[in-house]
C-alpha cells in the first residue's frame, strides 16, 4: 500500500464515505481494482475477496482478515512479509502501538484511514443483498 500515490489512497478512504460509489468506481475505471475490491472486501463480499486472490492479491485478502482479528490471516500476513499490512490491520482495530508507528513515520494518511475504516466497520450492517462487485 506504500506505493500508492495519495491521491488514490485518500480516494481508497472515501469509498468508505456516505458518498462512497462515485470513488469505488473511479478505482475501478482508473486502473485501482484491488483497491476497488480490498474496498467491497472490507464491506463484507466474498466474491471480492475471492477476486483478489485469482487476481494476484491474495495480501490483501488476507489483510480483510487481519482487520476481523482472525489470527490464520495475521499468521499469512507475518509468513509472506507483508507487515506493514499487519500494522494497517493493528491501527484500523486502534492498537495504539500500531497507530503510534504511522506518526513516527510520517505516515499519517494511513492513521486517517484506519480511522475511516474502523468507524465505517464499527456502523455497519451486513446485508447481503447489497454486496458489491
Amino acid at each position: 500500500m506504500l506505493n500508492y500515490p495519495p491521491k488514490i489512497l485518500l480516494a481508497f478512504g472515501e469509498t468508505f464515505s456516505v458518498e462512497w460509489e462515485e470513488f469505488y468506481n473511479w478505482l475501478l475505471e482508473n486502473g485501482y481494482p484491488e483497491l476497488a475490491a480490498l474496498s467491497s472486501g472490507i464491506r463484507g463480499s466474498d466474491e471480492a475477496l475471492d477476486w483478489l486472490e485469482k487476481n494476484k492479491f491474495p495480501q490483501y485478502a488476507a489483510f480483510d482478515g487481519a482487520i476481523d482479528n482472525k489470527p490464520q490471516a495475521y499468521a499469512w500476513l507475518r509468513e509472506y512479509e507483508f507487515d506493514f499490512l499487519v500494522i494497517f490491520a493493528d491501527a484500523i482495530n486502534q492498537k495504539p502501538h500500531a497507530i503510534a508507528w504511522f506518526n513516527e513515520n510520517n505516515l499519517e494518511i494511513f492513521t486517517v484511514l484506519a480511522a475511516k475504516i474502523h468507524s465505517f466497520r464499527n456502523n455497519q450492517t451486513f446485508d447481503y443483498h447489497k454486496l458489491h462487485f
